[in-house]
């Protein structure tokens, strides 16, 4: 901070840097998580306003943490003064019927297969993992991973084409 007063704005920059880390672990535990951010900002600013305040002579931390809490109770009263209006009956709720279904569906076919062709299409097939990260994740070699999904899907392929429900 001493070195931030004085001009260095590299010194500056890093301790801007680590007093956000701190700020937004100190908001986590304080605010609901769509206010963290916001408080951090404030702060931060207040924080560049008051610079000029900070006597050497003392620890750092108290004065941050000063700023901090009377910031924090700034958010608070916020919070307080905002409406908060009921939520309406008639709020359009999209179907998820389909998505729900393919997932059951989904759920079903993969117990048809071994766990390790299961996983190795679950993540990179439904979860977009890349080979590489699934092999990772799953502690197999990539070679392993393909040999797995390609093995599954024809499995997947053979088990669809017996099923007689299938639309």
């Amino acid at each position: 901070m001493v070195a931030a007063q004085d001009g260095h704005g590299g010194a500056y920059r890093r301790l801007l840097a680590e007093m956000s880390e701190w700020l937004t672990r100190y908001f986590q535990r304080r605010l609901p998580p769509g206010e963290v951010d916001d408080a951090v900002q404030e702060t931060l600013l207040a924080i560049h306003r008051r610079r000029h305040t900070y006597d050497p002579q003392y620890p750092l931390g108290p004065w941050l943490a000063a700023i901090a809490k009377n910031k924090w109770v700034d958010q608070l009263r916020s919070l307080a003064r905002r409406s908060m209006d009921e939520l309406p009956d008639e709020i359009a709720v999209g179907d998820h019927e389909s998505a729900v279904i393919s997932s059951s569906v989904l759920a079903s076919l993969l117990e048809g297969l071994r766990p390790a062709q299961a996983q190795a299409i679950l993540l990179v097939k439904v979860q977009g993992y890349s080979v590489e990260e699934a092999s990772s994740q799953i502690g197999l070699s990539s070679s392993a991973v393909k040999m797995n999904i390609h093995r599954g899907l024809a499995r997947l392929t053979a088990i669809i084409e017996k099923t007689t429900d299938v639309e």
